[in-house]
């Protein structure tokens, strides 16, 4: 992971502690968390749209039609 080992992890784990506090890093667990879950959302959607794109151009289906 990185060329980092247990050492290296809690170091940066201390020092995220000192500067945010302890109160703080749930909060920014959950901020992460969401800017994940969207990120993955938006590459999700952004297959799908890129394959009926794809569709459309090659002349293979309705862009409107319902997919099964």
């Amino acid at each position: 992971m990185f060329g980092l080992g247990w050492p290296e992890i809690l170091l940066i784990l201390g020092v995220v502690i000192i500067i945010f506090g302890p109160k703080r890093i749930p909060e920014l667990g959950g901020a992460l968390g969401k800017t994940l879950r969207g990120f993955k959302e938006e590459l999700q959607t952004q297959d799908v749209d890129s394959t009926e794109v794809v569709d459309v151009e090659l002349g293979e289906g309705d862009p409107t039609a319902k997919k099964k």
